[in-house]
């Protein structure tokens, strides 16, 4: 993309979705006759005028991210050309043997440098390593220092002066990384609480004061609230978490596994069993699709049955039984209790029209919660069936580079006795049996006294590996630093272990520190996902049922009125007049509860997102795997709350209008 292009876009855009808005909403309703859709200009209109900054800006928001995926990779990369040099000091193989271990976008940095050099681009690798390096002086200057450190280390002609500066590379990146998360925690708090009283917090309390404006304001109709709550507020909301996530700096990103071992896809969905190693995967969006599809026909299925009977409904009759009704006969409505769907009659100047709104109905208002239900548990179930099974191997994993360091202690211990390491495998094994240490030693020495193979081939084979079953590229490199420093004697390959081990605890310990530093700024988004916003909002979806109802009654009891009476005695308000206050009963409450849990819906799926790039950076398994948890666990709190609060507010309106009329 030019610059050129990308600023028409910025203008080009807005203006054509003003243009659908005028063409749409306002030529063509007026020359229908039905009247102009202000609401709907105006509401595009200024959408049009608010994304013309961030459209200017999307080069720079793509770049950020990118920036990003690479700066999570910058302290295993680091530690890769540490643990290269430590053993062999020569910066070309470092460069290529942490371009192997690395994943992308930082991996083909590194290829890219060797490359340049091949090319004959530039005529060393330390000349293209420090143009390379030009890119980064800006964002991140520690990861220059580390880089010159070990580039230094070269020119030192004592062996001890050497390894001192290698070392000090990894610590200064390390420590620098701990102090920008530091302030970065810090500094997120003023535009956290930002985010949480404009997106989250005052709409919330607009869903309290929302039962009476929809009531009162005819004018109001349910998609005027589906357009704020569930296309405005939800982009604002995401605009301003990416906001804050593009300031994130460096951290300890975690991998997605599946790139590196790309037979892992395979158990991405529903695992079945055939008997051997023969196993049956379904897919994730099958199986979401036929949820969704569901749940989805469930919660429309009021609308459907009115569309089929316009004039019929199922109604709680006054005598006990349930029996269909017909909207046309006064005499079945006198004989109703409770609705079903609950259609009323439009009212217009006083008088019905003859046209029928809603539904409002107690029964109706209960099978919409399948609408929020179906889009959750469909998003839900897709991301969690997706990452369930690869995240059980990534979280053994985990586990293993926690113990990891403890286990190369061990092995390098049996090595600095003197033993080979076909034999030291065997032996940390025993000592470590019941951990996931002693479960990949065991696998080691299972393939080279069993199955004949090297060291080389029972680690890394692509069939039989022990790495197969616990891919990890902190462990893969720690291997490949035994392995090759393995041939240079058992006491070189003792050292090697020590320092891999070394630089495993410190890493682990800062990534530990950084986890700290985040807990208390993430742990309102959490509640807010977890807990607050579906209570608050199934309450509220409660209360607007209980009053809607309310004024339901209200307004047929008036209307009979009026029918009596034109007016009331004393020069008082006229019944018509009141009818016309109260109007047919405001949004249907069907309506309602669906853009309230969609609203809930959306925001789970938003703050999951962010939560996942606060905490992890770029993660897309982690994010995969969370998502899946909240999206599942968040709407049904919310549909399991708002079915309990509308059974209850239903009782108290039920005996309200039993004392009242």
């Amino acid at each position: 993309m030019t610059p050129k292009g990308v600023a028409s876009f910025a203008i080009l855009a807005p203006l054509l979705l003003i243009v659908f808005a005028l063409v749409f909403f306002f030529m063509l309703p007026t020359a229908l006759g039905s009247g102009p859709q202000l609401f709907f200009v105006l509401f595009f209109v200024a959408f049009a005028i608010a994304i013309i900054l961030p459209l200017n800006n999307l080069p720079l928001t793509l770049a950020a991210r990118w920036r990003m995926q690479a700066s999570n990779q910058m302290v295993l990369c680091v530690f890769y050309l540490v643990t290269y040099m430590r053993h062999t000091s020569n910066l070309e193989l470092a460069i290529d043997f942490a371009g192997d271990h690395l994943q992308a976008p930082l991996s083909v940095d590194m290829k890219k440098i060797l490359w340049d050099v091949e090319t004959s681009k530039y005529e060393s690798v330390r000349e293209s390593l420090d143009h390379y390096l030009e890119s980064w002086k800006e964002y991140n200057p520690e990861f220059i220092e580390a880089i010159h450190l070990i580039e230094g280390s070269l020119l030192e002609a004592s062996e001890a002066r050497r390894l001192e500066m290698i070392e000090k590379a990894l610590a200064v990146t390390l420590d620098e990384t701990y102090e920008k998360m530091l302030h970065y925690a810090h500094n997120l708090k003023s535009p956290l609480t930002t985010l949480h009283m404009l997106g989250i917090i005052l709409p919330i309390l607009g869903l309290v004061i929302l039962p009476l404006v929809v009531s009162f304001m005819g004018e109001a109709k349910w998609y005027h609230i589906m357009m704020l709550y569930n296309v405005a507020l939800p982009v604002m909301v995401y605009y301003l978490g990416k906001s804050m996530l593009a300031k994130r700096p460096t951290g300890y990103g975690a991998a997605d596994i599946t790139k590196k071992n790309p037979e892992l896809r395979k158990i991405r969905g529903v695992v079945i069993p055939l008997g051997g190693k023969q196993v049956l995967t379904l897919s994730p969006f099958a199986l979401a699709l036929v949820v969704f599809c569901v749940l989805f026909l469930i919660g429309f299925s009021p609308l459907l049955y009115h569309l089929a009977n316009p004039s019929t409904d199922i109604a709680y009759l006054r005598d006990g039984t349930i029996d269909t009704i017909d909207y046309t006969n006064p005499d079945d409505l006198e004989e109703s209790n409770e609705f079903f769907l609950g259609y009323r009659a439009v009212i217009k100047d006083g008088k019905e029209t003859g046209a029928y709104q809603g539904p409002f109905g107690l029964g109706a208002l209960l099978l919409s919660l399948a609408v929020p239900l179906s889009f959750g548990l469909a998003i839900g179930l897709y991301y969690k069936t997706r990452s369930g099974n690869v995240m059980k191997i990534r979280d053994e994993t985990t586990r293993l580079e926690k113990e990891f360091a403890n286990g190369l202690f061990q092995l390098c211990n049996r090595l600095a006795d003197g033993l080979p390491a076909e034999i030291a495998f065997s032996k940390v094994a025993e000592v470590t049996r019941g951990t996931a240490t002693g479960r990949f030693f065991e696998l080691v020495s299972i393939n080279i006294a069993k199955l004949g193979m090297s060291v080389d081939a029972a680690i890394f084979d692509p069939e039989r590996g022990a790495l197969r079953e616990y891919p990890s590229p902190v462990i893969e490199s720690g291997m490949k630093v035994l392995v090759e420093s393995s041939r240079k004697g058992p006491l070189i390959a003792s050292q090697a272990i020590i320092n891999v081990a070394e630089y495993i605890k410190q890493m682990h310990r800062v990534d530990e520190r950084l986890k700290d530093l985040m807990a208390d700024v993430i742990s309102s988004m959490k509640s807010q996902i977890s807990f607050l916003t579906p209570a608050i909002s199934g309450i509220v979806v409660g209360i607007t049922s209980m009053i809607t109802k309310i004024l339901g009654s209200l307004s047929i009891t008036i209307g009979k009125v009026s029918q009596q009476d034109t007016g009331m005695a004393g020069g008082g308000v006229p019944a018509a007049g009141l009818l016309e206050i109260f109007g047919s009963g405001g949004i249907p409450t069907y309506f309602f509860q669906i853009v309230v849990g969609m609203y809930v819906v959306q925001l789970a799926y938003i703050l999951t997102i962010l939560v996942n790039g606060i905490e992890n950076g770029v993660d897309e398994l982690g994010e995969e795997d969370m998502l899946g948890t909240n999206m599942i666990a968040s709407t049904a709190l919310y549909c399991f709350l708002s079915l309990v609060v509308i059974l209850i507010f239903s009782l108290i309106a039920g005996r309200i209008l039993s004392k009242a009329f």
